[in-house]
């Protein structure tokens, strides 16, 4: 994905002024979190604070910022009938005159935050892995797209996509990191299976994709386990990949169930969601208080337990 540094940088280089709007504190119901950020020029914006009313003033005290040479600004918006939004809660925003520092500092915690993101390792660059590519890429993961045949890659990559040639693509499975997630597409049902075994053998993967039919799931069932693979491993396996529509084959759609896929399961581990059964979850613990879990909180009495439906 861009992020704001990238855009700030091109914007210095070519002299343009620019003002970086950060959420400085966000109270009740907000449309975006603390830490959100959007850079504003005279014609140009990038990144957002969340939309609405809220960035129209953001937008309008920053360009007002830009004309004056002021050097900051600070904004308390309750968003409510003063402003025309009914989120009910209220926000603080930073708004400073952006220069190398900023760049600098920028720099930093997008970099922190990037490592911070789940990894994605996809295999295949064929037809859907460069669809599923192209959806992933603006979201906020870390995607390293693998594929041993150079040729397949396109010249030019979206931003924040990391591009590896590999030998040996079992072996990047191996060396990943815990809580890796794993969409497995490439152009050798064999590779396949085998990717799909390495990444369902580890037991931490986040996510094990296969693509393929039911009948190919069927197939690497049997393969798993009489090769000595735990049965129970089988139910974290997603194969077909992006089934949420029947009967739909187009590259672009698939990527985008994939997508859909991908982000639920980031949000199940990021809530402590684990599998209950197919397509249920559940959260642990069901406390606010306690991350170890408990019985006796408050919290725990009032049904805080999750379950959600795919």
């Amino acid at each position: 994905m861009t992020g704001v540094a990238q855009v700030l940088s091109r914007a210095l280089a070519a002299g343009e002024p620019a003002v970086l709007v950060t959420v400085a504190r966000a109270l009740g119901s907000t449309p975006r979190e603390a830490g959100a950020r959007m850079l504003v020029g005279a014609r140009r914006i990038a990144g957002t604070i969340g939309g609405g009313r809220l960035e129209h003033e953001a937008i309008a005290a920053a360009r007002r910022l830009i004309e004056t040479g002021a050097a900051r600004h600070h904004m308390e918006l309750p968003l409510g009938p003063a402003i025309g939004q009914c989120c009910g809660g209220h926000v603080g925003l930073r708004l400073e005159q952006a220069d190398a520092g900023t760049l600098v500092e920028l720099e930093r915690i997008e970099c922190a935050e990037r490592a911070s993101m789940t990894p994605i390792h996809l295999f295949g660059a064929g037809h859907v892995g460069k669809a599923i590519v192209q959806a992933l890429a603006p979201l906020p993961l870390r995607l390293i797209w693998i594929d041993s045949r150079a040729e397949e890659f396109p010249d030019a990559l979206p931003d924040g996509v990391t591009r590896l040639i590999a030998a040996d693509p079992v072996a990047c499975v191996t060396a990943a990191e815990p809580g890796a997630a794993f969409l497995i597409l490439t152009h050798d049902h064999a590779l396949d299976f085998a990717l799909a075994s390495a990444a369902l053998g580890r037991g931490d993967a986040l996510y094990v994709g296969l693509i393929g039919s039911r009948t190919k799931r069927h197939k690497f069932e049997r393969l798993y386990v009489s090769g000595g693979g735990k049965p129970s491993d089988l139910g974290r396996l997603v194969c077909p990949i992006g089934a949420g529509l029947t009967r739909e084959k187009r590259p672009p759609v698939i990527a985008a169930m994939v997508a859909a896929e991908l982000l639920i399961a980031v949000d199940r581990a990021a809530h402590r969601l684990v599998p209950i059964s197919a397509g249920q979850a559940r959260a642990e613990p069901a406390c606010l208080h306690h991350p170890a879990g408990c019985g006796t909180c408050p919290d725990a009495a009032s049904g805080m337990t999750m379950r959600s439906a795919i």
